[in-house]
């Protein structure tokens, strides 16, 4: 059955179905290149040469990464890319903060970016996922734009809305309270420990404060045939650390430490220690590396218990510190390692070395093998009690003793897995609240 005639565009008929066929077939291969992601685009892993190459290093999975960011080509050779990518993580005061650090190499030498994700609080696993691919995307544009991939590149913006600051009602602070009690007995013996404490921490970029207080008090009772003993050692403790950004290399900031302890035979102990660090990378870059410096100098004011071997009942003693941590965190694990040297002024043979190191190997995701370890030479114990310690005091470990070293070393796994909210990292003075400086006794 013969089909009706059809115009074209200029008015005259086509006299055969020929002309109809080429009209089908010229509007086809206009709307093919005009379509995006179409045949114009290439697959999945066949990217155009003049692509730039991609190497992925993450312990994240994002698959079909390909499918989803079809305008470079990603290679399962590093040594072949252009551009290298690494994604990783670190935790701060509450959660974690993904990173994507673009490098690159070969024609882009020098083109390099950091970008961050903090998370969102309520997104599952896909969603987190989704937005890393996001932020890839936007660093890659940068690397494609120097190609002449750049053509088929577009942009479209998905909110106009007007970013706002965060309001927090609690001005960035977090409260911790902790109470714990312990009861153990039989007939010949009787057990109990009690123990509290309190701590309030507000870290942004710009400031570190962490406060911390608590009391621990033990007691055990021994009663065997005609034999009675009662041992009692109890500890309170005050530390606060204020750390204040200078840059993208340099801090300063202090420690304030009041201690009481029978252990340590310290009926007071008060510290304030300024304190001035050096993090040879950049600190932006401190979820993928850090080499700090730590150096502190101040005075330190003792009132002990008992008479020490040095006959002192309290005194003055002045000391500094200088230590040197690396932290190395990439899609294999974690590395890190804290090498520390002290001594007091008046007598620089009343000195101390240590040196502690994490090791924290990835097995799949979220399951890791740790190995962590320290020793310390030690030729500062000024607190040590002129009557020694009884038998059962160095059985019980209810006092501290001379020596010239320790150390100890540990072997586990650990699995890790869930979500956080917080999108601060701040890796000044490291994560503790007393810092690195040495102690009267230890």
């Amino acid at each position: 059955m013969n089909r009706p005639p059809i115009l074209p565009p200029s008015g005259r008929r086509l006299s055969s179905r020929r002309g109809i066929f080429r009209l089908a077939a010229a509007a086809a291969v206009l709307l093919v290149l005009a379509v995006p992601g179409s045949a114009q685009t290439p697959p999945a892993g066949e990217a155009g040469a003049a692509d730039p190459k991609v190497f992925v290093k993450s312990s994240l999975e994002l698959p079909e990464l390909a499918r989803e960011i079809a305008f470079v080509r990603f290679v399962q050779d590093e040594t072949e890319a252009q551009v290298l990518v690494e994604i990783t993580s670190a935790g701060t005061a509450a959660g974690e903060e993904f990173t994507v650090a673009l490098t690159g190499r070969k024609e882009f030498q020098g083109l390099d970016n950091i970008l961050k994700y903090p998370g969102r609080p309520e997104a599952g696993t896909d969603a987190v996922r989704k937005d890393l691919v996001r932020i890839l995307k936007l660093g890659l544009v940068r690397y494609v734009l120097k190609t002449p991939a750049a053509g088929r590149i577009g942009l479209s913006f998905q909110d106009q809305v007007k970013p706002t600051a965060v309001v927090d009602p609690w001005n960035f602070w977090v409260f911790s309270l902790a109470i714990d009690g312990f009861l153990q007995g039989e007939k010949t013996y009787a057990s109990q420990m009690w123990s509290g404490s309190i701590s309030a921490q507000r870290v942004t970029p710009e400031w570190k404060i962490r406060t911390a207080a608590g009391v621990n008090w033990q007691k055990n009772t021994y009663a065997v045939e005609d034999y009675n003993y009662e041992s009692a050692m109890n500890s309170q403790s005050f530390s606060d650390v204020v750390v204040r950004s200078l840059g993208e290399h340099w801090s300063i900031g202090g420690y304030l430490k009041v201690q009481s302890s029978t252990y340590d035979n310290l009926k007071m102990l008060l510290q304030a220690t300024p304190a001035i660090e050096y993090d040879l990378f950049p600190y932006s870059e401190s979820t993928r590396r850090q080499l700090r410096l730590l150096y502190t100098l101040g005075p330190k004011f003792g009132w002990y218990q008992e008479k020490t071997i040095y006959d002192k009942m309290k005194e003055t003693l002045w000391s500094q510190s200088l230590a040197a941590t690396l932290e190395l965190k990439q899609a294999w694990g974690v590395l890190s390692t804290t090498l520390e040297g002290s001594h007091y002024f008046h007598d620089l043979s009343k000195n101390r070395l240590s040196l502690s190191a994490e090791l924290s190997l990835r097995i799949f995701k979220g399951l890791n093998f740790n190995i962590d370890g320290s020793g310390a030479r030690i030729h500062d114990q000024l607190a040590l009690p002129k009557g020694g310690a009884t038998l059962e005091e160095i059985l019980l470990q209810r006092r501290q003793l001379a020596t010239t070293y320790n150390y100890y070393v540990s072997v586990g796994l650990s699995f890790s897995f869930g979500s956080t909210n917080s999108n601060v990292v701040n890796p000044r003075f490291g994560s503790s609240s007393g810092g690195t400086s040495i102690q009267i006794s230890n």
